[in-house]
């Protein structure tokens, strides 16, 4: 017997492929005469196969066009981050989530998360606009040592801040930042 032609070898891998996701192959790789009487005429027989709407595809990205904003030329701030209130309210959500907590890896790493996004969205509620907010939350086991938490920016010092707010039981201590970076 001679050697499967290449589109022959691509069209099995295709249908194997194809029968892997699918549980089943299209009937264009069926033995039928109509699969035969195509391979006479010359044609290549053709491989069905199976589109996931689900996914979004890089072509529907270009579909809207992008929308234009003007310039407003707005260099500094109508309202400045208020520090004060943030810091009160970070005290808050650190006592409601860590209280009478006790100090485990797991829970700690899934709290991280949890307390941060909370922290965020109240931040964002106080809708101070053209602040971008980015939240850091630290949790760590309290056993007679010490930690230094250091951050460095880039920013401008007359219009960029941050509030910072530390939370302490028996077991384990908390260090929540909020940092409110002015978008010109």
């Amino acid at each position: 017997m001679s050697e499967p032609r290449a589109h022959e070898k691509a069209q099995a891998i295709a249908a194997k492929l194809l029968k892997k996701r699918t549980g089943s192959v299209s009937s264009g790789l069926s033995a039928g005469t109509e699969h035969q009487s195509r391979k006479q005429r010359g044609y290549a027989p053709s491989v069905s196969t199976v589109s996931y709407m689900d996914h979004p595809h890089d072509d529907d990205f270009f579909t809207k066009p992008a929308v234009q904003y003007e310039n407003t030329y707005q260099i500094e701030p109508n309202i400045r981050f208020p520090v004060k209130a943030i810091e009160d309210m970070m005290s808050e959500v650190l006592d409601n989530h860590l209280h009478d907590e006790k100090y485990d890896p797991d829970f700690c790493r899934k709290m991280t998360k949890t307390i941060s996004d909370d922290v965020k969205a109240k931040v964002k509620e106080m809708s101070i606009p053209r602040y971008k907010i980015i939240c850091l939350i630290h949790i760590g086991q309290v056993n007679d040592q010490g930690l230094r938490i250091g951050s460095r920016c880039l920013w401008n010092a007359k219009f960029d801040t941050y509030s910072s707010c530390e939370y302490k039981n028996q077991s384990l201590f908390a260090v929540a930042s909020v940092y409110g970076v002015y978008f010109e």
